[in-house]
């Protein structure tokens, strides 16, 4: 009986940390995230926006990081195989662009507010998603 006890606690504790070790990086990837970045801007012009990433992405059934979170082929356009995931908006769209890129705000508005027309849910007004204090 003894036997039989320890091997099903063996095999019961293998589970869990197989379930924990494949979680775990999904757990932290941005799951504290309550609010879109403004780490590109030197200074905000509206509040800044309330967004829950896991909870947005359930709703909307998103599950490919891509998605949102592209990167930039060699020719500037972008790369919907590769996900730029961890890396902050602004490390490729500056604040102010002259080089012809997309501007960090303009490629926030392209993408939230293209998503959401492209759908026909979520919001698209200012004042939908920059609330006043």
């Amino acid at each position: 009986m003894k036997k039989y006890n320890f091997t099903l606690a063996a095999s019961m504790l293998t589970v869990i940390l197989l379930v924990v070790v494949y979680m775990a990086p999904t757990a932290f990837s941005q799951e504290d995230m309550t609010q879109v970045p403004t780490d590109g801007f030197a200074k905000l012009e509206r509040p800044r926006v309330p967004f829950a990433h896991d909870a947005h992405n359930e709703k909307a059934g998103l599950d490919d990081c891509v998605i949102c979170h592209h990167s930039k082929n060699d020719d500037g356009t972008r790369n919907m195989e590769e996900s730029s995931e961890g890396e902050p908006c602004s490390s490729c769209h500056a604040e102010k662009r002259t080089d012809g890129g997309t501007p960090l705000m303009r490629a926030y508005h392209l993408q939230c507010q293209g998503c959401h027309k492209k759908q026909g849910k979520g919001p698209v007004a200012c004042a939908q998603c920059h609330p006043k204090s």
